[in-house]
């Protein structure tokens, strides 16, 4: 029998899937997509951003809080599978926790990878969702960490060479990255000066932030309308790196945001399978051939 329909999602820190394609996973879970998501750090060095939760209790257990909330907001999202790839968060470079020596980005690439591919062969994934290559205007050290693992366990997860002992070698099709065009945040800004608000984007438009050529263009884009309030849901979920009163995330109206975020961006790294862009489908090409 052809396997399910599988998406697999890697991310380096709790959070990073409700910021980044939670709409797009809502609908895939709710079409009868197997959903799996992968953390790679348990996010112990994020501030704690929402001053309600800023208490000696909560800083006291922040890595077991952390967990709580990640898998609050992957039963928001609808992921089937939470899976811990087991690293300290790395924080940023010059940090006391960027030098421990289990986080993220102390560990080996082969170590990484790794652990990687072994979950990939067991979950069986048509497609692999990560973070993309062009990190200049976040440069965190977990981030990079995760492109660069999830493009060699792409790759390396179908060699029945690679990694022996992590499961039978399973080849996935596609490999997307998520992304956040500059367009995005200029409609964004936009909308806040049409209704009357205060833009939290001000500063950074001022500095020419908008002005940056994108790597890569957007080749995909997932229709997650009436899937907005899942993606605002699962932020909420973690509440304490998620300010409720912060303009950024949640500063506009509902309605607006859902005119606005009508879609997820990505771009197509890879395909084993013919792919026409621009598409409006993760699977496009899939499956027809999982049919066959």
């Amino acid at each position: 029998m052809a396997d399910p329909l599988c998406l697999l999602t890697v991310h380096a820190h709790p959070d990073d899937e409700s910021s980044k394609g939670a709409g797009t996973v809502a609908r895939y879970h709710a079409e009868g997509v197997r959903t799996v998501l992968v953390t790679c750090t348990g996010g112990e060095a994020g501030d704690i951003l929402n001053p309600a939760m800023d208490t000696a209790a909560v800083r006291a257990d922040l890595p077991g809080v952390r967990r709580r909330e990640l898998d609050a907001a992957a039963k928001e999202i609808g992921y089937d599978v939470v899976e811990l790839l087991g690293y300290r968060d790395s924080g940023m470079p010059g940090s006391e926790t960027n030098a421990d020596p289990r986080s993220f980005a102390a560990a080996t690439l082969e170590e990484a990878v790794g652990r990687l591919v072994a979950l990939i062969r067991r979950e069986r994934p048509q497609v692999v969702v990560t973070h993309e290559e062009e990190q200049q205007h976040y440069p965190h050290p977990d981030h990079l960490r995760v492109h660069e693992i999830s493009v060699a366990a792409f790759e390396a997860a179908g060699d029945p060479a690679a990694y022996p002992g992590t499961g039978e070698p399973f080849e996935p099709l596609k490999l997307y990255y998520s992304t956040w065009p500059m367009e995005q945040f200029r409609r964004r800004h936009e909308k806040f000066l049409e209704l009357g608000l205060e833009s939290p984007y001000e500063q950074r438009i001022a500095e020419g932030w908008l002005e940056r050529v994108p790597s890569r263009p957007v080749t995909t884009k997932v229709d997650v309308t009436g899937y907005a309030d899942v993606r605002r849901a699962a932020l909420l979920a973690h509440a304490t790196q998620i300010d409720p009163n912060s303009p950024h995330w949640f500063g506009l109206p509902i309605e607006a945001e859902r005119e606005i975020h009508c879609y997820d961006p990505y771009i197509l790294a890879r395909s084993r399978v013919p792919a026409s862009e621009p598409e409006d489908d993760l699977f496009a090409g899939i499956r027809a051939h999982v049919a066959s």
